[in-house]
């Protein structure tokens, strides 16, 4: 960012207080814990929906652009996924741990596998943690913009809480590039990671043909100069 320059935050908050609103600055510390309406129109609207509410302030929320954005995630977390593949320990007849059922679940569980070894089917949520630039490489010329504020939570007081982001211009790129990576694992996570690994062979090739090259130059040194044999 260019020095000087002022950040959505910035601007957002001099807008705010055009409009005869106090900015206040806050911070979310518990997500899970806040009751929120979220705000559908634009900023302009926002402003005059808080004034109608008879709002005195706004809660502002510097927002950064965090590592992790730029990692698949499928919202799944570990519980979920878990269950999801079966790996809970009751038996879906219910007669407990040591139930003669799984033995015989496991038994056609390794038929069906034997008859389909390279069959594999994966899900969306196997591909967590997968770095998104590898679908789509102009994620990763936003890495350098890691910690820098990206937008802007607004928040109305109250009960329930009236709120809006609002974004930078440089952000919305980066959250569309993120979102077509993403939807790519999301409708053929089989063919996002077979697009991964095509890439990784070409990367590899690539290398291997360039060290071939750099040995060849080395294997013929340059001949003396004229000077060098005079001596």
């Amino acid at each position: 960012m260019a020095k000087n320059q002022k950040s959505v935050t910035d601007l957002v908050c001099d807008l705010i207080k055009k409009q005869k609103l106090l900015p206040i600055p806050v911070q979310t510390l518990n997500e899970e814990a806040e009751a929120s309406r979220y705000f559908g129109g634009d900023l302009k609207e926002f402003l005059a929906a808080a004034k109608t509410l008879g709002a005195k302030g706004i809660f502002v929320e510097t927002l950064y652009l965090e590592d992790d954005e730029f990692y698949y995630d499928s919202g799944i977390d570990d519980e979920e996924y878990l269950a999801m593949n079966g790996a809970d320990a009751s038996c879906a007849c219910g007669c407990g741990e040591n139930c003669e059922c799984k033995k015989k679940d496991k038994k056609s569980k390794k038929a069906k596998d034997d008859d389909k070894v390279d069959a594999v089917l994966l899900e969306p949520e196997d591909l967590d943690g997968l770095d998104l630039s590898l679908l789509r490489p102009g994620i990763a010329k936003f890495l350098d913009r890691v910690g820098e504020c990206c937008g802007v939570r607004l928040t109305v007081p109250g009960v329930d809480h009236l709120e809006v982001e609002i974004f930078a211009d440089w952000y919305d790129e980066f959250a569309e590039l993120v979102d077509e990576a993403s939807e790519i694992i999301e409708e053929d996570p089989n063919g996002a990671l077979e697009e991964v690994e095509a890439k990784f062979k070409a990367a590899e090739a690539a290398a291997e043909a360039e060290d071939k090259s750099v040995k060849k130059i080395a294997a013929h040194p340059p001949k003396k100069t004229a000077r060098a044999k005079a001596k």
